[in-house]
């Protein structure tokens, strides 16, 4: 089969690889379309240390191509979304509620990390019955790939920001992972949610999806104007989802005390984040940081296609580019670069 990886450290290219062997509780997934994500572009330079031939990506849907012996609910020909996250359900860390740490931390996270990702022809489910869900019969194969990741993170965000009903929340970083912060903080009953973000493109799709109010950080303080939106109290809520030291303090700073600070953002770069002392009450302002890796398993794509089987929303809005899987090199690039406003590229097999 045709895979696309990662050769060494800002190298890639696509290869032959056989296609993947299935265990009995394994499932062999046929890719018909995949997502392009900028923590694949992180990996790419070294944010997680060297890779050789490393297939890409962790976004994708297909059609079951194998399933072993002992997997139950799936037959192949099934249409099937498989979480970026694919946890070992029989860990100790599953056990204790927290199955995306699986084994070691972070060890949930195994598409282009710890084993061959979904940038390919055919890609390798662990546990099968536990980490994927069918795709029901309305719902398009473009806009099931967005519950891999971009769905399932910005919601989780959402979830761990604890907005009360009818808070106020600001999201800083309007990239796939914050709009979808922004619908989800929407659905979970935000009363005012302030997006920052500069480019236009983002910030009209922010504005779709739920930002009542926009902080252009490059035209304004991001702090002062988002406690201007408060009346100088702070938000009950903040999501950071950028993975940047700045906007990380930010969202200390704007969160009133008692409130939480969610972060979903990948801090690929330093060896600290720095907590504001002042932000922070010196340690005592009884703010609470919270986070996630994207939630895995069948259950949370289950509920995820039933959002998206009811039309609550349309990812889809986030496709800003599509390329065949051929052209996977040039989506590649052009996600790491960030150029023609890129927000999503879509693969198609």
């Amino acid at each position: 089969m045709k895979a696309f990886v990662m050769k060494k450290i800002d190298e890639t290219g696509f290869m032959d690889k056989p296609v993947p062997e299935c265990g009995p509780y394994d499932a062999i997934i046929k890719t018909t379309h995949a997502l392009i994500c900028t923590s694949d572009t992180h990996t790419l330079h070294g944010a997680i240390g060297e890779r050789h031939n490393l297939t890409m990506g962790h976004e994708a849907v297909g059609t079951v191509y194998k399933i072993g012996d002992h997997v139950k609910s799936f037959r192949p020909g099934d249409r099937v979304i498989v979480g970026a996250i694919t946890p070992d359900w029989g860990s100790l860390a599953a056990q204790m509620g927290h199955p995306s740490q699986s084994n070691s931390p972070l060890g949930g996270w195994k598409y282009a990390n710890t084993k061959d990702g979904s940038l390919a022809e055919y890609f390798h489910v662990n546990d099968a019955d536990a980490n994927m869900a069918k795709i029901p019969d309305n719902v398009k194969d473009e806009a099931a790939v967005y519950a891999a990741d971009m769905m399932s993170t910005g919601f989780m965000g959402a979830e761990n920001a604890h907005i009360p009903l009818g808070g106020d929340v600001a999201i800083f970083g309007g990239g796939p992972v914050g709009l979808m912060a922004v619908a989800g903080s929407r659905m979970l009953g935000a009363g005012s949610i302030i997006l920052v973000e500069t480019v236009p493109a983002r910030i009209e799709l922010g504005k779709y999806y739920g930002a009542d109010n926009i902080v252009d950080f490059k035209k304004e303080d991001a702090v002062r104007s988002i406690m201007g939106f408060t009346g100088n109290n702070g938000v009950d809520s903040s999501i950071e989802a950028l993975g940047s030291p700045v906007t990380f303090a930010n969202a200390i700073n704007v969160t009133k005390p008692g409130g939480t600070i969610s972060n979903v953002g990948y801090h690929s770069h330093g060896d600290s984040v720095p907590i504001p002392r002042d932000g922070w009450g010196y340690g005592m302002a009884e703010k609470t940081i919270t986070t996630g890796l994207c939630t895995g398993g069948r259950l949370r794509m289950e509920r995820l296609m039933k959002i998206l089987e009811n039309k609550r929303i349309d990812p889809t809005k986030l496709t800003t580019h599509r390329f065949k899987f051929d052209d996977a090199d040039r989506a590649f690039e052009m996600m790491d670069k960030k150029t023609d406003n890129v927000i999503k590229p879509l693969i198609t097999f």
